[in-house]
């Protein structure tokens, strides 16, 4: 039998996050996309909730309750406030989650309780890289082992955070198979370029990366001599993701409803209309369905369960349905879709890039 009821924690997260993106992100979340820049307070406030905290072992300083689907419960209500805004709060789990899956007892021990302070850390992650067909599985930056070092070579790109990080988790092609390194930005050879002037999320600062013959040593290397299983820790970056998705296309879906139900034309609401009302229908339809997919990936990673399969076919189509509903909600709206008083055109914007941000949150 089948069981999607919530435990009480759950709920009351999950009612705490949705007060939260309704009172401050959605607040904020269109003067910080013209201005390029998120208020730190409600940056602060959101870490305050203690996602990454909670996750983390207790002899680290955390609560020791991680949970794959409780995370994907607070990214959807977080993204529903603002994907941008969200990602910049989670960022943290970019490096914090890959420490907890696979660093070896000196390196959590080293890093791990920094994430259990007040402030979030200095710390990012780099994945992603400036190149067409983008395979994460097959990097063109190389590690390569030299005596007690690693030599590290390459470009990244959507570097969340980079400008302010003194510590970055870099993935790095090392015999074919992607590894993780810990680099500290003091590292000669690293050099962080300028901010990313991108399409969507323009609030979240993003930056390139350089990496011209940075020496780290071995024992950076993330996992030790036994490294990491990336497919875990990609899993885990995809369900994350995917629940940002369907947070977009839930407020998508939630403002075209509610703009159907008020906007009057011919003496009667544009919703009675067959075509807007099938459209909206379809929209309904195709977020609860995003959404299980999601929820089912979750469910086996924290069954412990390879979850590479759910994770590639969940993404695949959660990528397509966060697009289509945002395109449905400008479409919903007419003419004042493309308005930018009206928020569906940033929805819109923002969707475009879910499926080039494999990188950007992890769960």
């Amino acid at each position: 039998m089948l069981e999607f009821e919530l435990d009480e924690e759950q709920k009351m997260l999950v009612d705490a996050l949705g007060r939260f993106a309704e009172s401050r992100m959605r607040k904020v979340y269109r003067d910080a996309e013209e201005e390029g820049a998120i208020p730190q307070d409600v940056v602060q406030a959101g870490w305050e909730f203690g996602l990454i905290p909670t996750a983390l072992p207790e002899e680290y300083g955390g609560f020791g309750e991680y949970s794959a689907i409780t995370n994907v419960l607070a990214i959807e209500e977080l993204a529903y406030g603002d994907l941008a805004i969200a990602l910049n709060i989670l960022a943290p789990g970019l490096s914090a989650i890959p420490l907890m899956l696979a660093g070896t007892e000196e390196q959590q021990t080293a890093y791990l309780p920094k994430y259990c302070d007040q402030a979030p850390p200095s710390i990012t992650a780099a994945l992603a890289e400036p190149k067409v067909q983008f395979n994460p599985r097959k990097l063109s930056t190389t590690a390569i082992l030299e005596g007690d070092s690693y030599i590290l070579d390459g470009s990244k790109c959507l570097v969340p955070l980079a400008d302010s990080s003194e510590v970055f988790l870099i993935y790095a092609n090392d015999g074919d198979t992607t590894q993780a390194f810990i680099v500290h930005k003091e590292t000669e050879g690293l050099e962080v370029g300028e901010r990313e002037q991108l399409m969507g999320i323009r609030a979240l600062p993003t930056f390139r990366l350089t990496l011209k013959g940075c020496r780290i040593p071995v024992k950076n290397r993330l996992g030790g001599e036994e490294g990491i299983d990336f497919d875990l820790i990609l899993n885990h970056g995809r369900v994350a993701l995917g629940a940002a998705a369907v947070g977009l296309a839930k407020a998508g879906y939630d403002y075209a409803r509610e703009y159907a139900k008020t906007r009057v034309q011919f003496d009667e609401p544009i919703a009675h209309r067959q075509s807007i009302a099938f459209l909206l229908a379809d929209m309904a339809i195709e977020v609860d369905a995003a959404r299980l997919l999601v929820w089912e990936t979750a469910w086996k990673l924290d069954q412990g369960e390879d979850a590479t399969r759910e994770a590639t076919l969940m993404k695949s189509y959660v990528d397509d349905v966060v697009l289509q509903i945002a395109d449905r909600a400008v479409q919903t709206l007419g003419g004042y879709g493309y308005v930018r008083e009206y928020p569906v055109e940033l929805w819109l914007r923002n969707a475009r890039g879910f499926a080039s941000f494999d990188g950007l949150a992890i769960a």
